[in-house]
């Protein structure tokens, strides 16, 4: 019996190694030569998203990245924010992938290819459990700065029928010293999530032709068919108009007014 026992052990551990081996080490060995893409290579030309952000925000901007250059801040930014989106369970409501199925591709935009995600961004690619929220792998250009701040503070502001929380502590008083709400802007977290949000689909034109999608809804289904009227076809049985009704071509013994051509003995 121990024999057996002891066979049935490294039978066991055998097939795992074998697993191992032709479900991680073969995989690896086609894939190690392939080239990803660095962060630092992807924020070498900021979206002018981010570049608006250093704008609008400058004592905020100044705070979280310091004098760092545009690219170096942006990668620090793309860094952070995507820790971020991690630490804050991003992905347990919203996916990064849009799917060949249902309407996901009139609801998000171009189906997912596997290109875009041979970048240290996507290693490994956050594709979410679940769609509580809409997929982001395709919202970059979709919205602006501002409604992003507005969104990360209170959602309903923008999206009413939005059960996401707020994120109170992406933001802070530029001034310290002050109470005045007019002086809250988005901290170092804040920033960071909006620009990582922002690059999400940035290596592709995400604008719509209309706010409706026309031209990929008219994609998804068959051109309409125009339909001609056609006349309505003689009826070779109906009687004639000078028919007397009893299909003879008799004419009518009252007339066209309903009169006999006898005198009315009232009148």
């Amino acid at each position: 019996m121990e024999r057996f026992s002891f066979v049935f052990l490294v039978a066991g551990l055998g097939f795992f190694a074998l697993a191992f081996v032709v479900s991680a080490w073969v995989p690896m060995l086609e894939f190690g030569e392939l080239s990803v893409e660095s962060i630092e290579e992807l924020a070498a030309d900021p979206p002018q998203s981010f570049l608006d952000l250093k704008d609008q925000y400058p004592v905020a901007y100044k705070k979280a990245f310091g004098d760092q250059d545009d690219s170096a801040a942006f990668a620090d930014a793309l860094r952070t924010g995507r820790k971020i989106y991690i630490g804050e369970g991003c992905w347990h409501c919203h996916s990064q992938q849009v799917r060949p199925v249902g309407s996901d591709e009139e609801r998000f935009g171009r189906l997912s290819y596997p290109e875009e995600y041979n970048n240290e961004m996507n290693y490994p690619p956050i594709w979410g459990t679940r769609r509580i929220g809409p997929d982001l792998i395709r919202e970059a250009d979709k919205h602006s700065n501002d409604w992003h701040v507005a969104h990360f503070w209170h959602p309903p502001d923008v999206a009413p029928t939005s059960v996401m929380p707020s994120y109170r502590w992406f933001f802070e008083r530029d001034d310290p010293d002050t109470e005045v709400d007019e002086s809250l802007t988005p901290n170092r977290k804040g920033l960071s999530i909006i620009a990582y949000v922002q690059w999400l689909g940035s290596w592709q034109d995400n604008r719509r032709e209309t706010i409706h999608a026309a031209g990929s809804i008219d994609r998804a289904f068959d051109p309409p068919v125009e339909h001609k009227e056609e006349p309505p076809k003689k009826d070779d049985n109906e009687p004639k108009k000078d028919d007397d009704g009893f299909g003879d071509g008799g004419d009518d013994p009252f007339g066209d007014d309903g009169k006999t051509d006898e005198p009315d003995p009232f009148e």
